[in-house]
């Protein structure tokens, strides 16, 4: 079975029967186009079609079957084309993005409009969840990047890049009795119900680890994946919150109070992640310059043959990662 049997076949049904209208749609001889149809016919065992003399008068019922599905091939077969096409041209495409809504709402906004100003020709789909979410979404493959903070364990089939360290602050309202206190304890902190984003179901949780190991349970009033939510209820009286010091803005956050607690917290990396064995286009490799500046293709390129997480992680190992306050 050859494909240009299947295109003659295709274009037959598509004119109607009339053999002499699919030969010059094809750009070939009338001859040349029924004699390939009858070794079609002679290799599949059964007739396509009902004949009166030369004439074709109607498509068997097997011969519907193979047209559609010749159809279909054909249909595909434009689309690898197409996407060839599009694959040469570095300068559109689509960049499928997995983030946390506090990466997606407060440091990917300028690196998305630097890139879409270089490539706007370039698709964007930018999809928020948790660390699970994200995993998922990585896993079955309806993202091309991934942006979190964390949770490592589960993405191994992807190559992580560590992009940049920030840290918690701790957020309360006006007046607060925290407000007075420069670096208050987690004891004082644990007097107060606490609003704060919500906790891995299936890893560790530096938090919850971190107030553990004091001997202390703090009294969660609420989780939320979103800092913006979470900065809602601390208005509200809920309690004090606890977010990513990225998550504050001083105009839009003036009427709340900031703590800072990298003394009681520890500093968090986030990475970008894709899966291995991806082709990643050029255009992919300048958006995670734009997120992080020191991941120059040379060394991506060079994270992607390693072995494991472990040995990209020593590549970096000397890289001093900046603070993203």
């Amino acid at each position: 079975m050859k494909l240009h049997q299947l295109r003659y076949l295709a274009a037959i049904a598509e004119s109607g029967l009339n053999i002499s209208a699919a030969a010059e749609k094809l750009h070939t001889s009338q001859p040349g186009v029924s004699r390939q149809i009858k070794l079609l016919e002679d290799e599949l065992g059964f007739e396509l079609f009902m004949r009166e003399g030369r004439s074709l008068t109607r498509v068997t019922q097997a011969g519907q079957r193979v047209i559609e599905r010749a159809q279909r091939i054909l249909k595909e077969i434009q689309a690898i084309r197409s996407l060839s096409l599009e694959m040469r041209d570095d300068q559109q495409g689509r960049l499928s993005i997995a983030t946390t809504h506090t990466q997606a709402r407060y440091v990917l906004p300028q690196a998305i409009q630097r890139f879409r100003e270089r490539y706007p020709r370039v698709r964007l789909h930018l999809h928020q969840g948790t660390s699970e979410q994200i995993a998922e979404m990585m896993a079955s493959e309806h993202v091309d990047l991934a942006l979190a903070t964390g949770s490592q364990e589960l993405f191994g089939h992807c190559v992580l890049l560590p992009c940049y360290r920030w840290c918690r602050t701790l957020v309360v309202p006006k007046g607060h009795p925290l407000a007075a206190i420069a670096k208050p304890t987690l004891k004082q902190l644990a007097a107060y119900p606490v609003v704060t984003y919500v906790f891995s179901l299936s890893g560790p949780s530096s938090l919850k680890d971190t107030f553990a190991r004091a001997g202390i349970e703090p009294e969660i009033a609420l989780t939320a994946r979103d800092a913006d939510v979470i900065k809602t209820y601390v208005r509200l009286g809920l309690g004090v919150g606890i977010v990513a010091a990225m998550a504050m803005d001083a105009k839009e956050d003036a009427d709340l109070v900031s703590i800072e607690a990298t003394h009681l917290f520890p500093t968090h990396t986030t990475w970008l992640g894709f899966r291995r064995g991806a082709f990643l286009r050029r255009y992919m490799f300048d958006f995670m310059r734009e997120v992080a500046p020191h991941l120059e293709r040379p060394l991506v390129n060079k994270a992607t043959q390693a072995d494991d997480q472990e040995e990209i992680d020593g590549i970096f190992k000397d890289i001093e990662l900046p603070m993203y306050s």
